[in-house]
């Protein structure tokens, strides 16, 4: 069992390395790997991505959906989006702003129910939110929220899953504003009351800051991404 992180070291070292050779430093073309939490990768990224391409259509671009902060000293990715503060010395960190979280019911699930007026109204609806996976009980915490495992209609530690059913109607879950504003029918529940900020954040090793290619999108996702954090944020 010792040898199964040095094998995944190595392996992450080897595609480190096959993404290195497939352009030289200074040209745009080549691989670039980003990881990103599963509802930035699969909600924010494919039209940042779709306009990058159409601009360096010579750059491929690979993406980890993890909400696992992969290891960028050990190559894992090239360019990470992370929702904590990188801490390594070697990791170059742009903070990309604030995005909020917080509680919306699909329109045809509150329609002719009532709507949560105090954080306690949320046990006489049916809720959405983690199975296995503490880090969203530990979210829930932060947020206030006086709720616990057993109390959730539909569980899953997919974020991407909870969206999806909350989009069909199923019931009250957390997701980013930015997120939840793109669809009208996406009703926000207790926002006066209940708002999670994160930081965002754009990270990469230093020893790639003279790499073409992976310099142009990180460039252009921090612009991209910046605009998408001030969609995110909550006004009073």
């Amino acid at each position: 069992m010792r040898l199964i992180p040095s094998a995944e070291a190595m392996g992450a070292a080897a595609e480190a390395a096959q993404r290195s050779v497939s352009g030289e430093i200074e040209e745009e073309r080549g691989t670039v790997r980003i990881t990103a939490s599963d509802v930035v990768g699969g909600e924010v990224l494919p039209p940042i991505l779709a306009d990058f391409h159409a601009m360096n259509p010579r750059i491929s671009v690979e993406v980890a959906l993890s909400n696992r902060n992969e290891d960028l000293l050990r190559g894992d990715a090239d360019i990470a989006i992370r929702m904590i503060r990188p801490t390594q010395s070697a990791l170059v960190a742009k903070r990309i702003g604030r995005i909020d979280i917080g509680l919306y019911g699909h329109r045809r699930y509150l329609k002719g129910r009532v709507t949560p007026q105090q954080l306690g109204d949320l046990r006489q609806h049916a809720l959405i939110g983690y199975d296995r996976n503490p880090a969203y009980a530990r979210l829930l915490e932060r947020m206030g929220v006086p709720i616990s495992r057993d109390m959730f209609a539909f569980r899953s530690d997919s974020d991407l899953a909870q969206l999806a059913a909350l989009r069909a109607g199923f019931g009250i879950a957390v997701s980013q504003l930015g997120v939840a504003r793109r669809d009208k029918n996406l009703l926000p529940v207790l926002h006066s009351a209940l708002i999670f900020p994160m930081d965002c954040w754009l990270v990469m090793h230093r020893d790639l800051r003279s790499s073409r290619r992976i310099r142009l999108l990180f460039d252009h996702l921090a612009i991209r991404l910046s605009d998408y954090a001030r969609s995110s944020r909550f006004e009073k």
